[in-house]
């Protein structure tokens, strides 16, 4: 793209064109592979069975895809952890470690069985579990340790297995923002005694709602089934959520490797403007799926700007960036979890990390300089926009406190997926 003019140089928040006019792509997209299954999900009327062809099918091609050997289908990525915990056979007053920055649905499933999350700080380049932390955190009562790979950074799963069997703690390993990515030299998942996936909305395969929860361990699994299996299935996936997943595994790793090459275009030899930083990928055999692109926010290097105001003006622009999640330790009342050692890493992460959602990243690279485009001149317009944009932080949003208060989100997080 050539060079903007005075008048294109204005941001879009402050009444210019926006450098991406069309805004952000639709998700899921119109995928001819998915429209052909639900056509023949009707003719056969397998769309309305409890048993039918498709979900059978989508099992034998995870395990496939996974290179595992026990499958199981749910209805959501939430429930695949609460499960994944009682094949665990987490029960109340086990303790199950989690890093301090992670989707808060693997907190409260914790809680939800009776036992008590226990937080550990993450590494302040990687922005995941801090792996020299875990063996302090764990005491005769910990049952289990939950890892997420998140915003496209990638946990360092082989410390984590060698910690977790030396104390004889089982491994959670939660892939539901890293399907199909490769880690360490394994499919996301397949590090941990059991790894989970989400189906939901947003994610790179999707059918709304799903999940499965898979691995090796024949004990795990069969305390899964029996636990979920009642006459019928607790947390079922339909027939026709698996009909229309089926195509979109089929083209997952062509798409990821897409996005990989866009998140090279944004993030390396033309580098992202000062104070946008990516995470550090831990190893060369690690590839990201890239379902967000994390990234650390310095407000100083653009003006001081509040990292509210750096994504309302990103999405002034068209580009889908939102604030990253809350920290687990700022939005749970004290009571609630232990903490092993102070958070510091996991404060700067609440409060800094902003993450791009992943349909432009199946774009070409015209969209990944407009991405460009946007971020420079909102960095040199950074003042005036921090001095004429009210701060939506100021739009309702109250933090938790250290003593347990409420916690209410600001209306503007996640205009464009749930994170």
């Amino acid at each position: 793209m050539s060079r903007i003019d005075e008048a294109e140089d204005t941001p879009a928040i402050l009444g210019g064109h926006p450098a991406c006019p069309d805004g952000p792509p639709e998700w899921p997209i119109n995928d001819p592979g998915v429209a052909e299954a639900v056509r023949q999900a009707l003719a056969d009327g397998s769309w309305g069975r409890y048993h039918g062809p498709w979900c059978p099918k989508l099992t034998e091609l995870l395990a496939g895809f996974q290179q595992c050997e026990h499958v199981l289908l749910c209805s959501s990525g939430t429930s695949a952890v609460e499960l994944a915990l009682r094949g665990c056979r987490v029960e109340p007053g086990d303790e199950v470690v989690l890093a301090a920055y992670d989707y808060r649905a693997n907190f409260r499933n914790v809680l939800c069985l009776g036992a008590i999350p226990v937080l550990i700080d993450i590494d302040a380049d990687t922005q995941q579990m801090d792996t020299r932390l875990l063996e302090g955190a764990i005491t005769h009562r910990t049952k289990a340790v939950i890892t997420s790979h998140l915003h496209g950074g990638v946990v360092a799963m082989p410390k984590i297995s060698e910690i977790a069997r030396s104390r004889n703690v089982l491994v959670i390993e939660d892939a539901c923002q890293a399907t199909g990515a490769t880690v360490f030299g394994r499919r996301a998942g397949m590090w941990g005694d059991v790894g989970v996936i989400s189906f939901g909305g947003s994610k790179l395969l999707t059918a709304g709602r799903g999940g499965a929860v898979f691995g090796d361990s024949a004990q795990i699994m069969q305390r899964i089934k029996l636990h979920a299996f009642r006459g019928n299935d607790a947390y079922p996936l339909s027939e026709l959520q698996a009909a229309v997943l089926i195509p979109q595994l089929r083209q997952l790793d062509e798409r990821n490797t897409l996005r990989s090459q866009n998140v090279e275009r944004l993030t390396g030899a033309q580098v992202l403007p000062r104070g946008l930083t990516p995470f550090r990928i831990p190893s060369d055999d690690s590839h990201s799926a890239w379902y967000k692109l994390g990234i650390v926010y310095d407000s100083e290097v653009f003006g001081g700007m509040s990292r509210l105001q750096w994504t309302k003006s990103m999405r002034a622009e068209g580009v889908a960036f939102d604030p990253g999640l809350r920290a687990l330790h700022r939005i749970h009342s004290r009571s609630r979890f232990r903490a092993a050692g102070e958070l510091p890493v996991a404060d700067i992460a609440d409060e800094r990390i902003v993450m791009l959602h992943h349909p432009v990243l199946l774009r070409g690279a015209d969209e990944m300089q407009q991405i460009r485009i946007a971020c420079e001149r909102i960095r040199r317009s950074s003042a005036e926009i921090r001095n004429r944009i009210e701060d939506p932080l100021a739009e309702d949003q109250t933090l938790v406190q250290p003593g347990g208060s409420t916690h209410r989100e600001n209306p503007n997080h996640g205009l464009w997926s749930e994170v």
